[in-house]
């Protein structure tokens, strides 16, 4: 069994605090799992059996997380896009987080192997 898991990427021109960049990643995570678990991929079973890893990384750009998206999309990983309410931080709109997976672990980093931790 290819070990799997998530990756939440986050912007990281935002600036978001501790507590938002958090609640934004689990937006992700959860858009992901819904979706996915509705699918039964393998990948989504093997990732739960192998304790659910997630790795939270960074870009500065709005750019680099739609061309991100457009590289996992091309290579079949699931994509889930997080659009703040605007209520707090950030005005209603703005994306936030990209998250991708679950899947392969060398698929995925193929696409955010280069990316810093946030």
């Amino acid at each position: 069994m290819a070990e799997q898991k998530m990756v939440l990427v986050v912007r990281g021109e935002l600036s978001l605090t501790p507590g938002k960049l958090a609640a934004q990643v689990a937006h992700a995570a959860v858009m992901l799992v819904s979706s996915e678990r509705a699918r039964k991929r393998r990948e989504y079973r093997d990732w739960i059996d192998q304790g659910q890893r997630k790795v939270v990384l960074r870009v500065e750009t709005f750019a680099e997380l739609a061309s991100l998206k457009r590289k996992a999309e091309s290579l079949g990983i699931p994509t889930a896009l997080v659009e703040d309410a605007g209520l707090t931080e950030i005005p209603p709109g703005t994306v936030t987080v990209l998250g991708l997976g679950p899947g392969p672990k060398e698929l995925l980093d193929r696409v955010t192997g280069s990316l810093a931790l946030a």
